[in-house]
């Protein structure tokens, strides 16, 4: 008989992958600061928009997954709703909160080969939508930070010039 600890090995590589945009996150909007948020850099989207992006992907996926509420977070992480670090910040708690419920609905890993029903009406594997999620989720905290990069760089050569 196998132990809580080896049915769990997958769920856990999900949950620390999970854990550390969501650590990732909150410390690029530390780092950036409230001045710097919504700048826009070469790209159509700001640092915060791409945070958010992420996040509410994220929110979408797993209020889904806990309460059937595929709904899309997008109206209530508009920058005029979250337009301080302190309220990003808040609002990527409240993401990790769900997330957290999320993964204690999920007993064992042979729980991630359940479909469940997307609101496009397809049947698709637990696992396969965690893996997307975190997939999309990794691609917008990936540009946040290349923008956040961009403005350091930017900021360098204003002073060497």
């Amino acid at each position: 008989m196998q132990s809580a600890v080896t049915d769990r090995i997958i769920i856990a590589a999900f949950e620390v992958e999970f854990a550390r945009l969501h650590m990732q996150a909150r410390e690029l909007i530390e780092r950036t600061g409230n001045a710097a948020l919504y700048r826009n850099g070469h790209a159509t989207s700001s640092v915060a928009e791409n945070i958010l992006r992420g996040a509410g992907v994220i929110e979408q996926t797993f209020g889904g997954i806990t309460a059937n509420l595929w709904d899309d977070p997008f109206e209530w992480t508009l920058p005029e709703t979250l337009s301080t670090t302190d309220r990003i910040i808040e609002y990527l708690a409240e993401v990790e909160k769900t997330r957290l419920q999320a993964f204690n609905f999920i007993a064992a890993d042979r729980d991630l080969l359940t479909e469940i029903v997307l609101p496009s009406g397809l049947a698709t594997p637990l696992i396969a939508v965690l893996t997307k999620t975190l997939a999309r989720a990794a691609e917008f905290q990936g540009r946040a930070l290349a923008l956040s990069r961009q403005f350091a760089d930017s900021k360098r050569s204003q002073v060497v010039a």
